[in-house]
C-alpha cells in the first residue's frame, strides 16, 4: 500500500515537472504557445511581465471560476435532494471545492517550474529574424514540446490527485454545461487563442504567442495522450495501486 502511494505520488510529479517543460519549450520554438497558455505568455511578452508569474494569476482565476461553477451546479440539483440525499450533497460539494481550492498551492509550484525552465532553455529564434531561421531545428523542438506535454498530462490526470486548473476548468464547464471534455477542450482552447489574438492585436498590432506552434499543439496533444495511455495506463494504474 505504502509503495502504491510512492509510485502515484511519483508519476503526479513527474507528470507536472513534463508538463511545465513541455509548455515551456513550446514557448521557445517561437512558433506560437500552447493555446491554454497562450493568454498569459502574449499578455508577460507584451507587457513585459514574468511568465509564471501571469500564468499563476490566470490559474487563480480558473479556480475561482470553478469554484462558482462547482456551486452552481451544486444548487441547481440542491432542491431535489431530500434527507441523507441532501447531507451526501453537501459533504459532496464541500470536498469539490477543497480539491478547487488545493490547485492553488499546486499552482504555484507548477508556475514555478515554468520559471525554472524559462531560465534554462533559450529561446530557439530571435526577434524581427527570417521565418525561415532554423526551422527545422524549431519544429523539432516543437515536437518534442507536444510529446512532454502530453505525457506530462497524462500522467498528472490518471494518478487523480489535483488537476491543474487548465483541466480543472474545463471539466468543470463541461459538467455544468452537460458537454464532453473533450469538446469543451477544444472550444475552451479556442477562446483562449482567440483572446491571446486580440491582445497582440491591440497592444502589440501583430501577434504574439499564437502561431503554426499553437494550432499543431492543440491538435498534437491529446493524440500523445491517447497514444501513452494506450501503452502505459494499465502498467502505471496498477503501479499506483489504481487498478480496481
Amino acid at each position: 500500500m505504502r509503495k502504491s502511494i510512492l509510485y502515484r505520488m511519483l508519476f503526479y510529479a513527474l507528470g507536472l515537472l513534463s508538463l511545465a517543460l513541455g509548455l515551456t519549450l513550446n514557448t521557445k520554438t517561437g512558433l506560437g504557445a500552447s493555446a491554454i497558455i497562450s493568454v498569459a505568455y502574449s499578455f508577460s511578452e507584451i507587457f513585459e511581465r514574468n511568465f509564471g508569474n501571469v500564468t499563476l494569476a490566470l490559474y487563480v482565476v480558473f479556480v475561482a471560476a470553478q469554484m462558482a461553477l462547482h456551486r452552481m451546479r451544486a444548487a441547481r440539483y440542491a432542491k431535489a435532494e431530500e434527507g441523507a440525499l441532501a447531507h451526501a450533497g453537501r459533504r459532496d460539494i464541500k470536498l469539490v471545492l477543497l480539491m478547487d481550492v488545493l490547485q492553488i498551492p499546486l499552482s504555484i509550484v507548477f508556475t514555478r517550474f515554468l520559471n525554472v525552465f524559462s531560465a534554462l532553455i533559450p529561446a530557439l529564434y530571435t526577434e524581427g529574424g527570417a521565418a525561415a531561421e532554423n526551422f527545422p531545428v524549431r519544429m523539432a523542438a516543437l515536437i518534442l514540446a507536444i510529446i512532454f506535454t502530453g505525457i506530462g498530462a497524462a500522467m498528472s490526470l490518471n494518478m487523480r490527485v489535483v488537476p491543474n486548473p487548465g483541466d480543472g476548468i474545463v471539466q468543470a464547464i463541461a459538467d455544468m454545461a452537460g458537454k464532453g471534455v473533450g469538446f469543451t477542450k477544444n472550444c475552451f482552447d479556442l477562446l483562449n487563442v482567440t483572446i491571446a489574438i486580440t491582445l497582440g492585436m491591440v497592444f502589440a498590432g501583430r501577434l504574439v504567442g499564437v502561431g503554426l506552434g499553437t494550432i499543431i499543439a492543440m491538435f498534437g496533444v491529446g493524440r500523445v495522450i491517447a497514444l501513452f495511455n494506450h501503452f502505459a495506463y494499465r502498467r502505471m494504474t496498477e503501479l499506483a495501486g489504481m487498478e480496481g
